[in-house]
């Protein structure tokens, strides 16, 4: 089937302006152009649309669920559009599931202060490329290298690695924790975007684990103290929760917090946000 965007703009203008002299007005076409481009649309769709006398025009029940749904491609066509031209004007930067924790509120800040021409949006996508592999942002947070050839990454700064437990769990009274305190728990992980695994422990000392998919769901479960939880020290800033603690690993190697872009389609703002969370960091 043939379907243009110029028949649905015309079939909603002839709609809006309630006649085909109006909606030719509207469209900066003839009367004689809007009547076949209907009738195009019509042989198209094998339905009439519209009930059309002497002195108005109204659509069909068919026709208004055409028109429905016309109003929304027409929709996500300018969206699309206004996305792809945009340019410097809009920057999304997607992260999965803590953002740039305590650095979050002085990037945004900082960001709008040096470039006011370029809106700031952080998108929240649980994918393995933090929404970047998905279209939904233009550079992304991630915490683990991506193998992905289709992108570049470059390391903005460390965090410590933060072992999460119930508040009443014993090794909560510690001020901190080894690796091998939890050889014998059930660690819950995020095998698609999570910065831990079982490789972390030796061979014959490895916690037993379990799948989490969202860092709420994660929480909650710890917070009955039937699992732990390892992560970078970004969810404990983005996340506290009544009922769970954070302590440091002491000998847990930091976790890499990397920026991500599209290797053949970078941002023109991807420099000045590498340069801004690069030095972000290096105030810590």
């Amino acid at each position: 089937m043939d379907m243009e965007l110029r028949q649905l703009r015309c079939l909603v203008a002839i709609v809006d302006e309630g006649t085909f002299t109006d909606a030719a007005a509207a469209l900066g076409v003839s009367q004689a152009a809007v009547s076949r481009t209907l009738a195009s649309l019509e042989r198209a769709l094998g339905v009439r649309l519209l009930r059309r006398t002497s002195r108005s025009v109204t659509p069909t029940g068919t026709g208004l669920r055409v028109v429905a749904h016309a109003r929304r491609v027409l929709a996500e066509v300018d969206d699309l559009v206004r996305d792809a031209t945009s340019g410097h004007a809009h920057l999304r930067v997607g992260y999965a599931w803590s953002a740039l924790g305590r650095h979050t509120l002085p990037f945004q800040r900082r960001w709008s202060r040096a470039h006011p021409e370029t809106d700031l949006h952080l998108v929240r996508v649980n994918s393995a490329t933090s929404g970047l592999g998905e279209g939904a942002c233009e550079l992304a947070v991630v915490r683990r290298p991506l193998d992905d050839r289709r992108f570049e990454s470059a390391i903005v700064g460390l965090e410590r690695r933060l072992c999460a437990m119930a508040s009443d769990d014993p090794l909560a009274r510690r001020r901190s924790v080894r690796l091998a305190d939890l050889a014998g728990r059930t660690l819950l992980v995020d095998r698609r975007t999570g910065t831990t695994t079982a490789d972390l422990w030796p061979p014959d000392s490895r916690p037993a684990t379990e799948d989490t998919h969202d860092v709420d769901d994660w929480l909650t479960v710890i917070a009955t103290g039937r699992s732990v939880g390892m992560t970078a020290e970004s969810t404990a800033n983005q996340y506290p929760r009544p009922g769970v603690v954070y302590r440091p690993v002491r000998d847990g190697e930091p976790v890499a917090v990397r920026l991500a872009w599209w290797k053949d389609d970078p941002h023109p703002a991807t420099q000045a946000v590498l340069e801004l969370l690069t030095a972000l960091y290096r105030e810590a």
